[in-house]
């Protein structure tokens, strides 16, 4: 009897984490969204798209042949870009954060940008981790001592 109860809730265990990173059709996508992917992923393919498993019916988890991961909020903008270890197109970050970074690491490129609840994440592909203010202000820079 035991058994059947461990087994009974394990599959709904299951059934449940399954339909929360649910697969779903690019089209499927808010509008906004399928419009980022076409204007800046255009060289590469989706490989696979879901409801965001970390944060379920609030955004979307794309991954792309490339090896990037896009994460979107539920409106559809873009809430995370990365890149792994491989730079990512630049045409949607900020200007000033752009200028920063050829500024101050003039021989890298961004590879990872995320907008958390606070602050901007942007990672280069020496590996140094930047944080800015939501308008674009240097919050850290590990390199260039900058903690503010």
């Amino acid at each position: 009897m035991k058994i059947k109860i461990f087994l009974a809730i394990t599959l709904l265990s299951l059934t449940i984490a399954a339909s929360a990173q649910k697969k779903i059709e690019v089209k499927e996508l808010p509008k906004p969204a399928q419009e980022f992917l076409t204007k800046h992923f255009s060289h590469t393919s989706v490989v696979k798209a879901q409801k965001d498993p970390e944060h379920g019916e609030k955004g979307y988890e794309v991954k792309l042949k490339d090896g990037t991961e896009v994460e979107f909020w539920k409106d559809g903008s873009y809430r995370e870009v990365d890149g792994g270890d491989n730079p990512i197109p630049t045409a949607f970050i900020p200007d000033n954060i752009k200028t920063y970074v050829s500024k101050n690491h003039p021989n890298e490129k961004i590879t990872h940008i995320d907008y958390g609840h606070k602050d901007l994440d942007v990672d280069l592909t020496n590996k140094i981790d930047l944080e800015f203010t939501k308008d674009g202000k240097i919050l850290k820079d590990k390199k260039n001592d900058v903690k503010k």
